[in-house]
């Protein structure tokens, strides 16, 4: 029997592309997304909606201790939570959770959530929208990591980027339960 070689394009460059059986496929080594920041998480993009068709957008996300996001609704997309480490409380549908390492929490389209970080140190999950979009939303509210490599203070200048971005990607901040 004959040995077949093929040959296999390097992955070393960010976001390389290349292509199995016809298809194309994407590697995005660790720490090379663009990076977004709020004075509540760092959020990196790993896939985008343009690179997935629309189907969905992927981050990883890490949130300090003590912090977390108000309630909102997101009316065009599911969001779910891959927990890595740390934990995050969850509420949503009236319920409270608690999600720690390998917990998976998936919130429906048009129900108010929010989540804290209630721990001692980062919290950090992969956070999926299905559809893609949501990914929009933080490249318009938030501040690129290259010009803020810290968190930035929570003033009146951004919340005026994040309310004025949410209606365009159907994110409703809801008043707290």
């Amino acid at each position: 029997m004959m040995q077949q070689t093929i040959d296999q394009p390097s992955l070393t460059a960010p976001d390389s592309i290349g292509r199995a059986n016809g298809n194309a496929y994407q590697y995005v080594p660790a720490g090379t997304g663009p990076a977004y920041r709020s004075p509540i998480d760092l959020i990196r993009f790993l896939i985008t909606g343009e690179q997935t068709g629309g189907a969905f957008f992927m981050a990883e996300v890490s949130v300090a201790p003590g912090c977390g996001t108000p309630p909102h609704i997101h009316r065009r997309e599911e969001e779910t939570f891959h927990v890595q480490q740390g934990s995050l409380t969850v509420q949503v549908g009236g319920k409270t959770l608690t999600a720690s390492p390998g917990d998976l929490v998936c919130l429906p389209r048009g129900v108010a959530h929010c989540f804290q970080n209630n721990g001692d140190m980062n919290a950090k999950f992969l956070v999926v929208a299905a559809p893609a979009g949501l990914e929009k939303f933080f490249e318009e509210a938030f501040y690129p990591e290259a010009d803020c490599p810290d968190a930035p203070p929570m003033t009146e200048a951004f919340l005026g980027r994040l309310l004025a971005a949410a209606p365009k990607y159907g994110l409703e901040f809801a008043p707290p339960a």
